[in-house]
């Protein structure tokens, strides 16, 4: 049986500013298991409340920063039309420079800033948190699950890009050795961002540091198919992830 969700929206404050950020948790005033929500680089709006509620609605505390804020508050640019993929290649275009003002140093300071924020918040239970991410969040989540350690319980990737590039210094299959969390990592079948190549790759690295993990991939999916918003989206891949990532968070939840 799910919960009573209430939602919030707030300021997370880090070194370089304010992170507007949504908070998402069970609306009994009790402390609940901590999940960093990453999103995808279409940033925070309505489809992406839509889904932390969910999974708060299963006994779970979810923050989910704007990453980009240092370039402005959500929506950093408008959300193109679902259907119209000129749109959203526009979109993507004009994103450009602000993925790049996004350094891999800062996106790790962030996340020790949010780490920190969970860790001291009311309705976050003591103890390890999840992190869940989508596209390029599913890069960050496991980034920060290489970076700090048994600060993360578990960690997922849905439909994530270059994870496992050896010549850049940030892919996260170099931080292989640093992750104590259990991971689920869910590729889409059609994504040139990971390539078979690069699934095998990442495999070899997790399973070289003794990594627990899943490494599947959703079948007749392409780059971005939870995202209901966007052109790409398949309901039976979403029902599948969210099934996915809460057995993930409760056998996490179990182990506190």
């Amino acid at each position: 049986m799910t919960m009573p969700v209430a939602f919030s929206t707030l300021d997370v404050r880090t070194a370089d500013g304010n992170a507007d950020s949504h908070l998402a948790r069970p609306d009994d005033g009790g402390p609940h298991p901590g999940v960093l929500f990453y999103m995808d680089a279409y940033g925070l709006r309505p489809y992406l409340r839509e889904m932390m509620e969910a999974i708060a609605a299963n006994g779970f505390t979810v923050l989910a920063p704007n990453v980009f804020y240092r370039s402005g508050r959500a929506p950093v640019l408008p959300m193109p039309e679902s259907t119209d993929p000129v749109g959203h290649a526009k979109f993507f275009a004009a994103l450009g420079p602000m993925r790049a003002a996004f350094t891999p140093d800062k996106a790790l300071a962030d996340a020790q800033t949010y780490l920190d924020w969970l860790s001291a918040a009311e309705f976050v239970a003591p103890g390890p948190v999840a992190v869940t991410g989508y596209c390029m969040g599913g890069r960050l989540a496991l980034r920060t699950a290489g970076a700090f350690g048994n600060r993360i319980a578990a960690a997922a990737s849905f439909h994530g890009g270059r994870l496992a590039v050896d010549d850049q210094p940030d892919s996260p299959h170099h931080a292989a050795a640093g992750i104590t969390a259990e991971l689920w990592i869910a590729h889409a079948s059609q994504d040139d961002s990971m390539p078979p190549e690069q699934i095998a790759r990442l495999d070899k690295a997790l399973d070289a540091a003794h990594v627990r993990y899943t490494s599947v991939v959703y079948p007749n999916t392409r780059h971005g198919f939870t995202m209901r918003d966007t052109p790409v989206f398949d309901q039976a891949a979403y029902d599948r992830h969210l099934a996915d990532l809460l057995a993930l968070l409760r056998r996490a939840q179990q182990a506190r």
